[in-house]
């Protein structure tokens, strides 16, 4: 948005058609009387003054007018400049200096981590840690209904059998299958700082293409077309190697000048028969790729026959895509070297360092670097068996094969109650990079500020500094009034993935535990989550999206009387954090002090049970407008000319103030939190409703949501489908465990009956993630807690389902507040 106002042309007042010098003719001319004649009439004088009397009063009157219509302006112009700097604060960041230029994240820490695995959203995927970068990709052929389609972008559409990484260090090495049909594919990466290379090194990827081993003779492929493309996301045009590919042990593929990384060259080393076919393009929107690619072949096809690339190349191209064809099985090497216009760039020495026999063993001597990091970091092999280790790994190698650079300007949605000078509804953050894990690579291949904190719980635990990079990255994302965007849509890659209607982020919305001002309710002890809608018709029971809990049942009108119990404990642990972090670093400041009263008042126990405890069951829950009888119902909608058939919400019974009594998750909040003492009463009502089958417990996890809520696996939309209604998530299910290890080890009536709901808890959890993934080829998003606790949602979701690693290795973090 401009920083500059619009000035718009207002009517002046104009002087009338025959004022003017006419009426001095009449000067002095007054009513005729005598001998019953008269002059003829002149103006008709009310009060005995000249025309320049009137002039001036007319001018005076005018010049009025004026002054007090600028002064109403200036005023107006004052009240809407106001409001705009009030709005123009939302995107305004913190006054303070950015962490990413702290001494610990430059020099050699920067350097290491340029290049990486960093588009998390294709199959693979090669980009720099800055702004504008080369990246690099794959494709590949595939067929659905007899049909070919280019896969690139990870997508559930494309029904791969499987893909993921099963070994990934976060920096410099990662080893990737995908099985699509029955083509298998798999993907290494290695990354190395030679002698004499540039900026970040060089890096290599290996691409093996066979036949899945299972499969019967008559259903392998002979052949597999590959594809490779390399783009520069400045525009800077791309040399092409040479324009016909003749079979060599080392083919030039192309090569390029930038200004981080100095000149560049990738090269092709194979000892297959490879037939190499090519393009050009020239275009900065490199997000569209896939199709672009996919018509070429389609109009060459059409024009000779063949399903090749054209060789040919548009002007000055900064996209170069190579085919390659070959017989399966095969391996191809695909080498990039930085800094080849330094007169020690050693090129030849350097790529055979990154292919062939060589790369063999370095890939080899990765792997297992790999895997004795894993065991040092989770210590599983004693705790579970090789059939879990395996999936293990593969967990924690899809989070840091996961991580992603993005570069853009969110878009954030006007506060109710604002309006821009443009009038348009949204305004763009500040430009800025995110480093980050993301959730899942086909669905929300981007950065979710509530699942992050998750990820970093086993990030920190592999790699100290990679953590710490990715924790500064979201730090410098705060604004003047300590808000972060809980969704990080950055870039044309990342918007491409985003409905429109889901990219504005509202600024009055936040995700635990990360807003401490917005959300503060009416009493000083009480929150409640922003951005439930008051007015929708639409939806059973209103959505809390910010909560991260979605459609989880909160009171059925939404208000500022509420009262949510999962805030409240974010705040707690929030506000513990903070004062923590006081004392370490000697924080004298009174007034600060002065704020450390809070977690004081969030963990006195006898105010959390006034305000949240049913004290009947026991059972924790949060207070709001509320009322059970709400339904949807069919109803015609009149839309334009036609009537449309839409569910709407009927409300049967006036709401009132209450607890909410629906028993899932959120009632669970003051239990995982470890605020309840040991020796409560309370503890064992808790520990009831988890191992209770009628209530929470299953033999594949902890449900969402209660069998006996009436929102049990309801429909919250004509288009919604229960999420956080019933279904097992693996983040809160770490959550419960980690709380039931710390009471069986506490001195307490509970402690006995706290242990062994941990072991069986622990057991079924990796019991069933294991299962699916042998049997699916993935980790998922949610499990199902009726049927037999298959994988449902999305997949991959290697975000917080990796968290199945700490279960494994009964690693917990330490929530005692």
């Amino acid at each position: 948005m401009s920083g500059g106002s619009r000035v718009t042309a207002r009517n002046r007042t104009k002087p009338r058609a025959g004022d003017g010098d006419s009426s001095t003719n009449n000067q002095g001319a007054t009513v005729g009387r005598g001998r019953g004649k008269s002059r003829d009439h002149g103006p008709l004088h009310i009060m005995d003054v000249k025309v320049r009397t009137l002039l001036g009063i007319g001018f005076s009157f005018l010049a009025l007018f004026l002054v007090s219509f600028l002064l109403y302006n200036r005023q107006a112009r004052t009240e809407e400049d106001v409001e705009f700097r009030k709005l123009k604060r939302v995107v305004t960041p913190l006054p303070a200096p950015r962490m990413l230029d702290l001494p610990q994240f430059q020099g050699g820490h920067k350097e290491s981590l340029y290049w990486g695995t960093y588009r998390p959203h294709v199959y693979l995927g090669i980009r720099a840690r800055t702004p504008k970068s080369l990246i690099a990709g794959l494709m590949w052929i595939g067929m659905k209904d007899g049909q070919y389609l280019l896969r690139h972008v990870c997508q559930d559409s494309d029904v791969l059998n499987t893909y993921g990484w099963i070994e990934h260090n976060g920096r410099d090495y990662g080893r990737q299958v995908l099985v699509d049909q029955a083509l298998s594919l798999t993907t290494s990466f290695l990354k190395e700082n030679g002698n004499g290379s540039g900026f970040g090194g060089d890096w290599a990827v290996r691409l093996e293409a066979d036949n899945v081993k299972s499969i019967s003779d008559e259903a392998k492929w002979s052949s597999a077309h590959l594809f490779f493309y390399i783009a520069d996301e400045e525009g800077n045009s791309l040399t092409l190697g040479r324009e016909e590919f003749e079979l060599h042990d080392d083919i030039l593929l192309s090569s390029g000048l930038r200004g981080d990384v100095g000149g560049w060259e990738v090269h092709l080393k194979s000892k297959d028969k490879i037939e190499v076919h090519y393009a050009g393009f020239k275009t900065l929107h490199t997000h569209n790729l896939t199709e672009l690619v996919q018509a070429t072949l389609a109009f060459n096809a059409r024009s000779t026959g063949l399903l090749a690339l054209p060789d040919a190349l548009e002007g000055s191209p900064n996209i170069l895509v190579f085919q390659f064809s070959v017989k399966l099985p095969s391996v191809l090497d695909i080498v990039f070297v930085s800094g080849t216009d330094s007169k020690s760039s050693r090129i030849i020495d350097r790529i055979n360092y990154l292919t062939g026999t060589i790369l063999t063993r370095k890939l080899d001597e990765r792997k297992k670097y790999f895997e004795d990091k894993y065991n040092r970091c989770f210590n599983t092999m004693d705790k579970v068996d090789s059939e879990a280790m395996f999936v293990g790994k593969a967990a924690i190698a899809n989070l840091l094969g996961g991580i992603g650079y993005f570069y853009g300007q969110s878009k954030i949605a006007i506060p109710k109650g604002f309006t821009q000078k443009n009038g348009e509804k949204i305004m763009s953050y500040w430009p800025a990079a995110l480093y980050t894990a993301v959730p899942s690579r086909s669905y929300f291949p981007r950065g979710f500020l509530w699942d992050e904190g998750f990820h970093q719980l086993l990030i920190w635990r592999w790699d100290i500094e990679i953590c710490l990079d990715i924790i500064g990255h979201w730090l410098d994302l705060i604004n003047v009034d300590g808000w972060i965007p809980r969704e990080q849509i950055l870039g044309a890659e990342a918007l491409s993935k985003v409905p429109d209607e889901f990219v504005p982020q509202h600024p009055s919305n936040g995700n635990p535990p990360t807003l401490f001002f917005v959300l503060q309710g009416k009493d000083k002890s009480t929150f409640y989550w922003h951005g439930r809608d008051i007015a929708t018709t639409r939806e059973l029971n209103p959505k809390t999206l910010s909560s991260g809990l979605d459609d989880y049942p909160r009171a059925s009108h939404p208000s500022e009387d509420e009262r949510h119990l999962d805030l409240r404990c974010w705040m707690l642990l929030a506000a513990d954090c903070l004062h923590s972090i006081s004392e370490i670093i000697g924080m004298q400041n009174t007034s600060a002090r002065g704020s450390f009263l809070t977690p004081k008042q969030l963990r006195n126990f006898e105010v959390l049970n006034q305000l949240h405890l049913d004290d009947v069951s026991g059972a924790y829950f949060d207070y709001g407008n509320h009322t059970e009888k709400v339904r949807l119902r069919w109803h015609d909608v009149n839309v334009g000319n036609t009537v449309k058939r839409e569910l709407v919400r009927e409300t049967l019974q006036k709401p009132h103030l209450q607890l909410v009594p629906h028993v899932g998750y959120i009632s669970l909040f003051p239990f995982i939190m470890k605020i309840i003492p040991p020796e409560s009463w309370i503890l064992g009502k808790q520990l009831e409703l988890i191992s209770n089958r009628s209530t929470l417990w299953t033999d594949y996890g902890i449900r969402s949501l209660s069998k006996t809520s009436s929102l049990y696996m309801k429909r919250n939309t004509e288009h919604d489908p229960p999420y956080w209604r019933g279904p097992i998530w693996i983040n809160l299910n770490y959550m419960i465990l980690a709380a039931l290890n710390h009471y069986s080890k506490v001195d307490g009536p509970c402690r006995s009956r706290a242990h062994a709901l941990y072991k069986e808890l622990r057991s079924n959890l990796i019991r069933n993630i294991v299962k699916n993934y042998y049997e699916t080829g993935y980790l998922w998003e949610q499990y199902d807690q009726a049927g037999k606790g298959k994988g449902k949602g999305t997949r991959p979701f290697t975000g917080w389902t990796t968290l199945v690693v700490l279960i494994m290795a009964e690693e917990f973090p330490s929530f005692q507040l």
